[in-house]
């Protein structure tokens, strides 16, 4: 899907977008994965409203490099990991090229193969740049936005259980509304990447 400009692009469309998605078969994973691993997790505070971004008291997080280097296969590893923990994935994409957020679930990227250039927070937050092997939790409300990427970038879009995400744009019309949605959202039980202890269970515990 070939998206020209931020105002073409609507909550229909992305729930389209995400049907589409979940109809692609997620390619089986014979080899059993290990442990997962100790991974460097970098947390960054998005706390403050930007123009109609709410963002959230929770911080963002960055798995960097979650996935061993003994595995090839890094679409199959996250795929696993993220289904293992509650997290499972519903589609395979990019970053959409504007800024927009979601107000009714926390959001997991996972990089799959190539690497980004992400703004986050809204219009005048800072920039990360990721690759493959990184994972990304956004909280709910916390605007993104890629700003570039190489030609082979993919990221699987993943949500705790039985949760579908909206989709809110940069409007500040729309903000008390979104905020309210954040507002009752349940604190998920286990982390994407770690599991049953530490990642959210430590950093979002307050």
């Amino acid at each position: 899907m070939k998206i020209t400009h931020p105002s073409q692009f609507s909550r229909r469309n992305f729930c389209q977008l995400l049907l589409a998605a979940s109809a692609i078969p997620i390619s089986g994973y014979a080899q059993s994965q290990p442990d997962t691993p100790h991974v460097a997790i970098q947390t960054l505070s998005l706390t403050k409203v930007v123009n109609g971004v709410p963002n959230d008291k929770l911080p963002l997080l960055i798995y960097q490099q979650a996935v061993p280097t003994s595995f090839s296969d890094t679409d199959g590893y996250l795929s696993q990991l993220f289904a293992r923990n509650g997290w499972p994935v519903q589609w395979r994409y990019q970053i959409f090229p504007f800024t927009h957020y979601h107000s009714n679930t926390h959001e997991l990227l996972g990089v799959s193969q190539g690497n980004a250039t992400v703004q986050l927070g809204g219009e005048t937050g800072p920039t990360v740049t990721v690759k493959r092997g990184d994972v990304i939790l956004i909280p709910a409300g916390v605007g993104h936005k890629q700003l570039s990427a190489t030609d082979d970038f993919q990221v699987l879009g993943a949500y705790p259980r039985g949760l579908s995400p909206d989709l809110y744009h940069d409007d500040p019309t729309k903000l008390a509304e979104a905020q309210q949605h954040i507002a009752r959202i349940a604190m998920p039980s286990t982390d994407p990447v770690t599991g049953k202890q530490g990642g959210i269970l430590t950093l979002w515990k307050s």
